[in-house]
């Protein structure tokens, strides 16, 4: 067995429920080999292709944070054939955890969630510092990447294979908001969104385990599921799983909204809601809610749900609290909300939801 040598940084336990979402990488001595400024024949670090693209296949996404020229830099990339694998590129001279925390607010995950990979103990220690909840490798790991639990997922979904792509297509959609004159509804009515929300069938339950495991702030309870405890619920009468899919002219954002419903007789409780964070800014939050809160009161039932509070998934309380529901019990961090369904929000006019039953 190799034994490989790790900083103390990298040393930190980590929760093995916790998984990386993006690798951030340095380029000079990390990507290639060599400093790009001082002669421009790098060449490529061993392996670091399949690497990449083998993240890149489950779901993990790439980004750069490197002192260098831009222009310089981004063309190196186009020559190796590997620019179209990072998103939100950092390359310029400002400090390396600016760097990390504006690929983070850009992706909008967590810095937990996040790798910095680099060959200088000195950024390391200065993004370790800055931004704690980083994961921080020194370059001499990366041979071994593929192969430690933070990379690995536990469910690989065609979802995550196309990840990237959705994240390359928001960018577009970006560039068109950032260009639109005039009201924000207005400019979410161009986009021609569709929001599909179906009851979840097999083929989707590889996405289902990992919504499940990888939404943490727009998740009510944080209730993990395996795809095995998954199919039962599909296929449960007492029980309704419900998944949402979002498109719009730019392409799809893939699955990104999931349910999981207990129905009694009288009182339908909501055991899960949890949404993609990538959609927030669409202004679709509250659709799948509100159509579980129409189906409760079309089968006659008064509508629960469990919330679990956690330092980041408040703002799913808020929903709950902004769509009428009302705390009847409290223990810790657990709270039982209750909609007794005299009023329902509407869908937004902006977005056309269909509902697919089974």
């Amino acid at each position: 067995m190799q034994i490989i040598q790790v900083k103390p940084e990298q040393t930190l336990p980590r929760p093995a429920e916790r998984l990386i979402k993006c690798v951030v990488w340095d380029l000079d001595n990390t990507i290639w080999q060599g400093i790009l400024l001082e002669d421009t024949a790098v060449t490529l670090r061993p392996g670091i292709v399949n690497i990449i693209r083998n993240l890149d296949e489950r779901g993990i996404l790439h980004a750069i944070a490197s002192r260098n020229d831009p222009q310089l830099a981004m063309r190196q990339l186009q020559q190796f054939g590997l620019a179209d694998y990072f998103v939100y590129p950092q390359i310029g001279w400002q400090a390396k955890s600016h760097s990390v925390m504006a690929i983070a607010q850009a992706l909008n995950i967590g810095l937990d969630a996040i790798a910095f990979v680099d060959d200088q103990p000195f950024e390391r220690e200065e993004v370790a510092h800055a931004l704690p909840e980083v994961y921080c490798l020194d370059s001499v790991a990366v041979d071994d990447m593929l192969q430690m639990p933070a990379f690995i997922p536990h469910a690989i979904s065609d979802d995550a294979r196309q990840r990237r792509r959705m994240i390359q297509a928001n960018r577009a959609r970006e560039q068109a908001e950032a260009s639109f004159e005039g009201p924000t509804e207005t400019f979410l009515a161009t986009l021609q969104m569709v929001f599909t929300i179906s009851q979840a069938q097999k083929e989707d339950l590889q996405r289902a385990e990992e919504l499940t495991r990888r939404t943490n702030q727009l998740n009510t309870t944080g209730y993990g599921y395996s795809y095995e405890e998954l199919l039962a619920l599909s296929r449960s009468p007492d029980h309704l799983l419900l998944i949402a899919d979002l498109q719009d002219r730019f392409g799809g954002y893939g699955r990104i909204g999931l349910a999981l419903v207990e129905r009694g007789m009288a009182v339908w409780n909501i055991k899960l809601l949890l949404m993609s964070c990538r959609v927030m800014s669409r202004g679709v939050g509250t659709i799948l809610l509100t159509q579980i809160m129409r189906l409760a009161r079309e089968a006659g039932a008064v509508l629960q749900a469990e919330f679990i509070a956690n330092d980041r998934n408040r703002m799913m309380f808020v929903t709950y609290r902004l769509a009428g529901f009302r705390s009847i019990k409290e223990a810790g961090p657990h709270t039982l909300l209750q909609h007794d369904l005299d009023r329902v929000p509407d869908f937004p006019e902006y977005v056309n939801v269909v509902y697919k039953a089974a």
